[in-house]
């Protein structure tokens, strides 16, 4: 995949995160987008570092699309535990 896969993906995955954990984030639309990139860059060096799972080079793969969900979510809880009160 390139970096605009990644790039696309990570939208993705932000926005997958952001609809399972709804709720007010600190960064709104932007914040969360950025979460989401960077949720599927970590997820997937994780998965290819500690799970054994190297990152595959096909877009529609499953378990990459369930690292980069899951990094997202990490990120997200992070964010929200970190900056969750900025906005009260």
């Amino acid at each position: 995949m390139t970096v605009i896969s990644w790039i696309i993906l990570g939208l993705l995955a932000g926005a997958i995160a952001k609809f399972l954990l709804p709720g007010r984030d600190p960064g709104g639309l932007v914040g969360t987008t950025l979460i989401g990139i960077a949720g599927a860059f970590i997820g997937g060096w994780i998965s290819a570092r500690w799970l054994d799972h190297p990152i595959s080079k096909d877009f529609y793969d499953g378990a990459t699309w369930a690292a980069a969900i899951g990094g997202s979510l990490v990120l997200l809880v992070a964010y929200r535990l970190l900056f969750g009160n900025s906005r009260d």
